[in-house]
Order: C-alpha cells, then structure tokens, then sequence
C-alpha cells in the first residue's frame, strides 16, 4: 500500500547527513547521465491569481527512484484565506514498475534538501580548516545551511547578516541554541565577507550582496539563494577570482544569473566554468585544489535532489513502520 508521511513524519525521519548523501548521489548520477531531468512546468490559474509547478525527475543506478514535487503558489492566500502561499507535495514512484510508493508533504524536505546541497559543496570544496561561516539571509532556509556546514566542518563561528537587523538578530540566537555555537548578528558587511572561510548567500536579492574584491583567498561560497537569470547575490569580480562548480550546467547557464549576468556583459565566459559537482564526487574533475584557491558552488535547485532525498524518506518510514497506509 502506499504510504501517506505528513510534515511531521518526514520531520522525524530525515537527518541531515541523510539528506547529504542523498544530494551528492543525485549529483554524481546526474554528470553520469542516469538521470532525467524534463523542463519544470509551470501552469498560471490567472482565476484565483495562483499557479501550480510539477518538477519530475528519474534517478537511475541503484537509487532507481521516480517521482515528482508539485508545488502551488497562491501569493494572497495568506491575507485572503489565512493559508500558506506556498503548499507542496512530492509524489514517489517504484522506478521498475511505475506503481505508487508514496505522497509527503515537500515544505521540510525542501528546505533540507536545498541545505544539504550547501552541505556537499562544502564537502568537496571549503579548506578542511574552516572554523568562521558567514551567512547572508535569515529565511527559513539559513539553518539548514549552517547544519549541513557543520555536518562537514568544524565551525566555531557563525556571522549573521540580514536586510533586516531584527531577524539577523533572531537567527544569530536560534543558531546558538541549536547547535551550541558562538553566533553573532552584523551589519558590517566588509568585516564578515573578510573574516569567512565558508560563505552562504540564501537571499531573494537581485543585486549582488557584497563587493567580491574583499574575498580573502581560501573561502567558499555557496550561491544557494537566486535561481532567476536576472538576479545575482555574487558579483563579478567574485566569479572572475573563483573557481566555479554548479549543480548542473544547463540549469545554471539558463537560471542562475550570478552567472548569466557576467556572461552577458563579457566579463567572464561559460567555458570557464570548472565543473559539475557531480564530476568532482566521480573523481573525474578535482575539487579544491590549495587552501588559497577560491572557490564558487552555485545552485540552482534540481528535482533531482527532491526525488533522491524522498527515496530516503520512504526507505526510513519502512523500516520503522512511519506514515498511514492509503487505501487504493
């Protein structure tokens, strides 16, 4: 029988150092071409000013998982019906047969997902010595990010920044009583760009976060924040100074505009674009290379990575008899 896991399910099954294993599978399968990865669809409701996005995705080898995150976006829904704006769910199918494994809630399992991404480029590409993450954003999706770094390094210290003091301030305290680390909110953007090892951009910004000159060598950026062509978190001089890995190059080169952008004006060309992560987890590209290299992952957000992480999730729920039974 299929199985239905709400929020809280997925909640209690899913860690993530599971979630990083998983991503970095997807990724690896991904340059390896065992996977298939259809245009996202996006169908606009102009009637109730909603609209609703399916991302499939097939993930071959021994993953062999098949699946799709639907997700609806209805912008007034808070103000006019008291709902979330954003709702999903992602919907697992046995990749041998076709027949329906499972539907979970997506809300919990995107926001660790799109972490556990920061979590593998760290894994491959911050110095094995990084202690100071800087973070810009204090969304829903900055713990996840500063987990999936400690996860890989031994951070000491996170510097928060935020367009709004008051959150940055929140978060800097939520960090710290969540992983017992020493966590502190600014608004001094040259002192926490020049003091990270590992540096995180999780914003909605348009325009480039900070001035990629003051980069000292040896830091690593995750870009996990735009994914629209026209907006960027990281300047050029950033991605001139770096060296750049994304998560899939077709992706970057059509969403991620923190590349499109230098491309367009001529200061910088695709062709210079290192590799695919999936490349350097298969051991056919390096990683880091010196601890004064710097280095760039950018992340547009794959569907991949959704299917692969749910396939975790449902494995778990076997196993310790989680989620309700649904009745075909």
């Amino acid at each position: 029988m299929p199985l239905w896991l709400t929020r809280n399910d997925v909640e209690n099954l899913l860690d993530m150092q599971s979630a990083i294993e998983a991503v970095g599978e997807a990724f690896r399968l991904i340059y390896e071409r065992e996977a298939e990865l259809p245009v996202r669809a996006n169908i606009p409701v102009a009637r109730h000013e909603g609209s609703l996005m399916s991302m499939p995705a097939y993930l071959g080898g021994e993953m062999d998982a098949l699946g799709a995150k639907l997700i609806s976006f209805y912008g007034t829904n808070p103000t006019r019906r008291g709902l979330p704006a954003i709702q999903g769910n992602i919907v697992l199918f046995d990749g041998r047969t076709g027949a329906l494994l499972a539907l979970m809630d997506a809300g919990y399992l995107t926001a660790m997902r799109t972490g556990a991404s920061g979590g593998v480029a760290t894994r491959y590409l911050a110095k094995e010595d990084a202690r100071t993450l800087t973070i810009f954003g204090s969304g829903v999706q900055a713990p996840y990010q500063v987990e999936a770094a400690l996860c890989e390094r031994a951070i000491e210290r996170v510097l928060v920044l935020s367009r709004t003091p008051a959150n940055a301030e929140a978060l800097a305290l939520k960090l710290e009583q969540m992983f017992n680390i020493s966590a502190q909110a600014t608004v001094d953007v040259k002192m926490a760009v020049e003091a990270a090892d590992i540096l995180v951009t999780a914003t909605s910004t348009h325009e480039p976060l900070f001035d990629g000159s003051l980069l000292r060598p040896g830091v690593h950026i995750s870009g996990i924040g735009s994914h629209l062509p026209y907006a960027s978190e990281v300047d050029a001089s950033a991605v001139q100074r770096a060296k750049v890995v994304v998560d899939q190059m077709s992706a970057c080169l059509a969403e991620a505009g923190d590349l499109i952008r230098p491309i367009e004006d001529g200061v910088y060309d695709a062709s210079q674009i290192h590799a695919e992560i999936g490349a350097i987890i298969a051991g056919d590209q390096p990683g880091r290379e010196g601890d004064d290299e710097i280095t760039f992952f950018k992340s547009v957000g794959l569907a991949a990575q959704d299917v692969a992480v749910a396939r975790v999730v449902y494995a778990k729920a076997l196993a310790q008899g989680a989620g309700t039974e649904l009745d075909r």
